[in-house]
């Protein structure tokens, strides 16, 4: 075994707690809902909306700071979970988000940092049927 797959940590693990901060700005009790976004993005944070628009980290946190105030109830789910290590800090978690019957397949790139897991990346892509 080399150095590098002794430092990363095992990927059941990994996956167990990036599973918990999914959705991504969904989850208020994970640490990464709405109010959180400051804290569990990367200062370099973008993503690319379900709709194809690109947004930087500023306009997200404008997003999320809207619905801390004005928040929706939302019904969702996610399924279909898997974690791909890129390198022993960065790895990239997909899933599928069912919000009623919206299905997007979701990809974040997650660092682990000394202060936690940081959202380097995230994209939302509608599906046209059922995954």
């Amino acid at each position: 075994m080399n150095d590098t797959m002794k430092t990363m940590p095992r990927l059941e693990d990994v996956l167990a707690e990036l599973r918990e901060r999914e959705p991504i700005f969904h989850r208020p009790e994970s640490g990464a809902g709405p109010a959180d976004g400051e804290h569990v993005t990367e200062e370099t944070f973008w993503e690319i909306g379900a709709s194809g628009q690109r947004y930087n980290r500023a306009e997200v946190l404008d997003v999320l700071s809207r619905r801390v105030h004005h928040p929706m109830k939302e019904l969702w789910r996610t399924e279909g979970f898997e974690c791909h290590p890129l390198s022993p800090s960065l790895y990239l978690l997909t899933y599928v988000l069912w919000q009623e019957d919206r299905g997007s397949r979701r990809t974040t790139l997650w660092r682990r940092t000394v202060d936690g897991w940081k959202a380097v990346f995230h994209q939302g892509t509608l599906l046209t049927q059922r995954a």
